[in-house]
């Protein structure tokens, strides 16, 4: 559920009519709804209330200030996979013992920042990474929380770019190699292993997936117990999806959450979750204008003010995000058209062969479920600049974060002489 409808054929978020906001801020720009925010998170943290568990929320799906701040006084903590999202979670004033440090790639320098910080525990991708952690602790004077991230070879059955639970591909420890490893990091001086985390991808449908990895970690540790090795955290990441369209409705997380504990049963361990799509996904949607109706050869063409630079999905993922009419008319006819942006690439789409309601230039157009890798992944190919994002609350918007500027992309740009 989500707080955008139609009232008297204008599409609000909560109280506020959409084209209000495009009137006061210009297009294109993002719109999160602060109710469907706060109720995504509450459902998902209840449905593991009867465990131990912390939540820490995906900064990558959407990493607004204004977003991080709401959930951190929800109660959430926080994944994040870089120094830039540390540095967010710290002006939001989160405590270290509520972040959780993922990717494969991290640096000397982010692996310091996030020491500095006490942060919960890194989950580490690879030996090299272990070893690289140990010595800069040492370097330091501390003792490194840590996780080893084991790969499963679980299958998510999900696009192959947001899968990560394959052994091809580049995220984690084989789980083969698990024990190895752990025993490793228990002989080291400066690191600490205190959980184990899995993370099998991102957009999932169905429940088999995660049920199938939880089992093989459930596994290994109680290998590891039996080694001598207790572990007081298991993090099972994110990837519960959302329902982009009709086709395919995902587990509600009521479900998952009961499919997870019935594993877990007698498992003893403080449970970490890091969902992010889940929580954002369907709290947030694009506004765009129509500026000009093209007929082609074959097909007709919707060209509008927005394109792969703000909204990257549709392009990389051939994502499916429904698109609606700001203002409602029931006299239109409906046609075959594409939506597309203004960018220079034949991949710049928002749609593609869809059935839709015949626009006019000038109209407003709602592109939905855009909260999640949406902003985060946007850019200023083609020098545009990134959209405005619009936070809702009742009947009260405010503008989170302005429209850049063309001058303010050049700023620290110098001329070669």
């Amino acid at each position: 559920m989500d707080h955008f409808r139609y009232q008297d054929n204008r599409l609000h978020c909560e109280q506020v009519p959409l084209d209000q906001i495009a009137a006061s801020v210009g297009t294109p720009f993002y719109c999160y709804s602060r109710a469907t925010l706060e109720r995504h998170f509450d459902i998902f943290r209840n449905a593991f209330a009867a465990v131990d568990h912390l939540i820490c929320y995906s900064v990558k799906a959407n990493s607004s200030l204004a977003i991080l701040d709401l959930l951190a006084r929800r109660g959430s903590g926080f994944d994040i996979v870089s120094g830039g999202e540390l540095e967010r979670v710290k002006r939001i004033d989160c405590p270290g013992n509520r972040v959780v440090y993922s990717g494969v790639g991290k640096s000397a320098a982010e692996i310091q920042a996030a020491l500095d910080h006490d942060i919960l525990m890194f989950n580490v991708e690879s030996h090299g990474e272990l070893l690289r952690i140990n010595h800069l602790a040492g370097r330091m004077g501390r003792r490194a929380p840590i996780a080893l991230r084991i790969n499963p070879d679980v299958d998510p059955a999900t696009h192959p770019y947001i899968s990560t639970g394959l052994r091809r591909n580049k995220f984690g420890i084989p789980h083969t190699r698990a024990l190895e490893l752990y025993r490793l990091a228990a002989t080291l001086e400066h690191v600490t292993p205190i959980g184990l985390d899995c993370h099998i991808g991102s957009q999932l449908t169905t429940l088999e997936p995660f049920v199938d990895a939880l089992k093989r970690v459930k596994h290994l540790i109680t290998e590891l117990r039996h080694v001598g090795i207790s572990l007081k955290y298991l993090d099972l990441g994110g990837g519960l999806g959302i329902p982009y369209d009709a086709q395919q409705i995902p587990p509600h997380p009521e479900r998952y959450a009961q499919a997870l504990l019935n594993e877990l049963d007698g498992l003893d361990i403080t449970l970490i979750l890091e969902p992010g799509r889940v929580i954002v996904g369907n709290a947030g949607i694009l506004v765009a204008s129509v500026e000009y109706i093209k007929d082609g050869e074959e097909k007709r063409f919707i060209i509008t003010d927005a394109g792969m630079n703000d909204l990257l999905r549709p392009a990389l993922y051939d994502a499916h995000h429904t698109i609606l009419p700001v203002m409602r008319r029931f006299d239109r006819e409906e046609i075959l058209a594409d939506v597309v942006g203004p960018i220079c690439e034949t991949g710049d789409f928002l749609a593609k062969d869809r059935i839709l309601p015949e626009f006019n230039p000038g109209e407003l157009l709602a592109v939905r479920s855009a909260g999640a890798y949406g902003f985060s992944m946007s850019s200023n190919y083609n020098t545009r600049p990134r959209a405005a994002e619009v936070m809702v609350s009742e009947d009260r918007f405010t503008v989170v974060r302005p429209r850049e500027t063309i001058q303010q992309l050049m700023e620290h740009e110098i001329l070669f002489s």
